[in-house]
C-alpha cells in the first residue's frame, strides 16, 4: 500500500515509525512531516487543510489510504471532502467525519452529546457576548475554582482555571468580548471544577466496535510540580500505574460503551481515534473533554507499546472488521520527555542547531518541531523532540529519557524534570 499521513508532530513521527515496520506499508508520504519522517517516509510539503493539494498528490502517487494526525482537517471535514468526491470515495480516511470531528470542534457540542447519552461529565452552561453578564451571574454559582473553555480549537491552551471568582469574570469578558482566543472564544463553557487526578483513554474504532488502546498520563503545565501555563504537552507516561481493572471496567462500561453507541444513534460516521481526557474523582471516572485524534506527546509513549501491526488496524477500521483484530500490548512501561524551546509556549525562536542525536543509544526520539536545513536538523517550533524510553515500570523508563536528554543541546532547551514525580 502507499499511504499519507498528515501532520508534522510528534504524534505523526511515532504513527510513521510504527507504520513503516508493517509489510502493508510499501511508500509512506508525510505531509508536511519534519525532519524525523524525512528520514524514514517521504515527505511533501502540504498543509493538512489544503484538500485541493492534498487530492492532487493522492492521484499523483496513487495513494491508497490517508492517516489524519492533526484536529483541523478532521474538523474542516476531510473525511467528508473524500467521500463525497467520485475520484477519491474509495480510499479510506482514518478520522471522523466533519460532524464527528465537532465533539473537538466544539465544546458545547461535546458537552450536549455528554449528557444526551447518560455519560458523566461536569455541570457546565455556555455563553457568548451577547450573555457575558448572565456567564457572570452563572459563575458566581459555582464554586471557586472557576473553569472557562474556549468552544473552539485553540491549540489546547483554550482553557482557563481562575481561583478569584472577580478574575474569572474578567477574563469571561476578556474571551468572549476581548476575543482573547480570537474565533475560537466567540461562545465559552463554563464548567463546575472537578478534583481528581487526570488520565487519558484511548480509543480506536470502526464505528460499531472498538479497540482500547493503553492509558496514558500527559502533562500540560510548562513548569515543574504543574505549575505555569498550558502548553501541548511536556511529558507522558503509560500505563498510568493507578489505573486498575476496575476503573478500568468503568471507564469501557460508562464512557467507551456509551460514546461509540451514540454514535451509531445519532447517525455520526466515525472511523479513527476517540481521545477521552478523563477525571478520577475517588475512583469514578468522569469525562472532561473528548479528542478526535490522538493526543500528543501520549501518542509517543501509546503506539510504541502496541505489538499489533498498525497499519492492519487501520484496514480493518476503514473494512469495519476491527472486531476480528486482536490488540497485543507490550508489558513494558513507556516515557517520553518532550524538549521544548526556551519561552515556550509563549514567544519563542526557531532555526537553532540540535546536536548530539547520532549519541542516543536505548532510546526513540521523536521529532516534533524540527526541520531540515542543509542536511542539519533546526528547531521549528515549541515541542522540538520527544525522547521515549521503555522499561519494566515507568521509573526505570524515565531514568533511561533522562540519561538520553543529556546526550542532547540546542540554544536555550528546556523541560520539566519531573515527569511521573506524582505517580511514584
Amino acid at each position: 500500500m502507499t499511504i499519507l499521513l498528515l501532520g508534522s508532530g510528534g504524534r505523526e513521527h511515532a504513527f510513521a515509525w510504527k507504520m513503516i515496520q508493517s509489510p502493508l506499508c510499501d511508500q509512506l508520504f508525510v505531509a508536511p512531516g519534519n525532519a524525523g519522517t524525512a528520514a524514514i517516509a517521504t515527505n511533501v510539503n502540504i498543509s493538512p487543510t489544503d484538500f485541493d493539494a492534498i487530492k492532487t498528490l493522492v492521484l499523483q502517487e496513487n495513494i491508497t489510504m490517508v492517516v489524519v494526525g492533526p484536529e483541523d482537517p478532521l474538523v474542516k471535514g476531510i473525511f467528508d471532502f473524500f467521500k463525497n468526491d467520485d475520484k477519491l470515495s474509495h480510499i479510506p480516511v482514518i478520522g471522523p467525519s466533519k460532524t464527528g470531528a465537532q465533539l473537538e470542534g466544539s465544546k458545547e457540542f461535546a458537552k450536549e452529546f455528554l449528557v444526551k447519552h447518560n455519560i458523566p461529565t461536569a455541570a457546565y452552561d455556555s455563553f457568548t457576548a451577547e450573555t457575558v453578564e448572565q456567564g457572570c451571574d452563572f459563575l458566581a454559582t459555582l464554586k471557586a475554582p472557576y473553569v472557562l473553555k474556549a468552544d473552539g480549537l485553540a491549540a489546547g491552551k483554550g482553557v482557563l482555571i481562575i481561583h478569584d471568582l472577580a478574575e474569572a469574570k474578567e477574563e469571561l469578558r476578556n474571551m468572549l468580548v476581548g476575543q482573547k482566543f480570537g474565533a475560537a472564544s466567540t461562545k465559552v463553557v463554563i464548567e463546575e471544577f472537578l478534583d481528581g487526578i487526570e488520565l487519558s483513554c484511548f480509543v480506536l474504532t470502526d464505528g460499531k466496535t472498538y479497540k482500547i488502546l493503553p492509558t496514558a498520563k500527559d502533562y500540560k503545565r510548562i513548569g515543574e510540580g504543574d505549575t505555569g501555563l498550558n502548553t501541548g504537552g511536556m511529558g507522558a507516561v503509560s500505563p498510568v500505574p493507578y489505573v486498575d481493572a476496575v476503573l478500568m471496567e468503568k471507564i469501557e462500561t460508562r464512557i467507551v460503551k456509551p460514546t461509540i453507541e451514540g454514535f451509531q444513534k445519532d447517525g455520526i460516521e466515525y472511523k479513527g481515534f476517540v481521545f477521552i481526557g478523563l477525571i478520577n474523582v475517588n475512583n469514578e471516572p468522569i469525562v472532561i473533554e473528548y479528542n478526535v485524534r490522538m493526543g500528543d506527546p501520549e501518542t509517543e509513549v501509546v503506539v510504541p507499546r502496541l505489538k499489533t501491526d498498525l497499519v492492519e488496524l487501520f484496514l480493518a477500521v476503514a473494512n469495519e472488521k476491527l472486531d476480528e483484530i486482536t490488540l497485543e500490548i507490550d508489558e513494558r512501561s513507556a516515557t517520553t520527555v518532550m524538549l521544548v524551546s526556551g519561552g515556550y509556549p509563549e514567544d519563542y525562536e526557531k532555526g537553532k542547531v540540535i546536536t548530539g542525536l547520532e549519541n542516543i543509544t536505548d532510546s526513540i526520539v521523536f521529532h516534533a518541531g524540527t526541520k531540515l536545513e542543509n542536511d542539519t536538523v533546526i528547531s521549528n517550533g515549541g515541542r522540538v523532540l520527544a525522547i521515549t524510553s521503555y522499561g519494566n515500570d515507568f521509573q526505570e523508563a524515565i531514568k533511561k529519557s533522562y540519561q538520553n536528554i543529556a546526550k542532547l543541546s540546542f540554544d536555550k532547551m528546556n523541560f520539566r524534570k519531573d515527569i511521573g514525580n506524582d505517580l511514584l
